[in-house]
């Protein structure tokens, strides 16, 4: 067993941070539920972005699960280790699931698992497990870097202002 060192969030982890809740909010005018994810290579160039398509799909069309399986299609698995998904949200264990059989080697979240939950309660379009990714990935035999949520009050509101009455309206 060895320690991590893991560093503080980056400008440009910030900066695609934010195109998620951009791509976030494009769902949520298209319909759908507001969360967004993309995928960056080592560099921090975006290679995909994908909204959460629950219009078409339900429940099970998370942004991040929808997003992994087109990135395992175009990428190879060695390819993927290099790259970080950003998530308005932090994946719920579907989702982080899907990082992990595709191989992608970092995540980055904005707001908790708990704190998507204070929105949608009970509500049966995203019945929210109490697992954070970081729990999940704990269970599995790869080292994944989960990043997150951000530690900014002023950004957290950011991420979190289109469920504040999402979810009430649902």
């Amino acid at each position: 067993m060895f320690l991590k060192i893991i560093l503080p969030m980056t400008d440009n982890d910030i900066a695609l941070l934010k195109e998620c809740v951009k791509i976030a909010h494009e769902a949520m005018m298209e319909g759908n539920h507001p969360f967004g994810a993309l995928l960056a290579d080592k560099d921090g160039n975006i290679l995909m972005r994908q909204k959460n398509d629950f219009k078409s799909g339900g429940s099970a069309y998370h942004a991040e699960t929808l997003l992994v399986f087109r990135a395992a299609k175009t990428y190879p698995a060695d390819f993927l280790k290099e790259c970080t998904l950003y998530t308005n949200f932090e994946p719920c264990c579907m989702c982080t699931g899907a990082i992990y059989w595709a191989n992608i080697g970092r995540l980055v979240f904005g707001a908790t698992e708990k704190d998507l939950l204070r929105f949608t309660g009970a509500n049966e379009e995203n019945p929210t497990f109490s697992l954070s990714s970081r729990e999940v990935l704990a269970h599995g035999q790869k080292d994944i870097v989960v990043e997150g949520p951000v530690e900014d009050e002023e950004l957290l509101q950011f991420i979190v202002k289109d469920h504040i009455d999402f979810w009430k309206n649902r």
